[in-house]
């Protein structure tokens, strides 16, 4: 079965980018090769990790719906972890709704434009 093994964060500034991740996921960020990329090690244990580079093309419409194939985090309290987003720079673009018997979901945008899910196992999410 096909799972996610890697990801990439296109961004006009990765500085910026950066800072925004290590803020509220504390993911971390290092210089890799010639060119502006930078691997990304999200923590320990189960999940994968990606890379960060420079965004060649025009910035994502950031008024559109879901237009992406967008990764999702699980996180342990999606609210906190809303208010963290907006705290360091990013939106939540769809509010945090029920998944039947999973958990609770919302999108979010960074402060580059790219979009993102958070998850909050529940089971009796309804």
């Amino acid at each position: 079965m096909p799972r996610p093994v890697h990801f990439e964060i296109h961004a006009t500034d990765p500085e910026r980018a950066i800072t925004f991740y290590t803020a509220v996921f504390e993911w971390s960020f290092e210089r890799s090769g010639p060119g502006p990329y930078w691997l990304i090690t999200t923590g320990e244990g189960p999940g994968i990790d990606g890379g960060l580079a420079q965004r060649e093309g025009p910035i994502p419409d950031p008024d559109a719906s879901v237009n992406a194939f967008p990764l999702t985090m699980e996180v342990p309290d999606l609210d906190l972890m809303a208010r963290e987003v907006e705290q360091a720079g990013g939106r939540v673009v769809a509010a945090k709704r029920s998944i039947a018997g999973v958990g609770w979901i919302a999108y979010c945008r960074d402060p580059e434009g790219n979009l993102f899910g958070m998850l909050q196992p529940d089971p009796s999410a309804g």
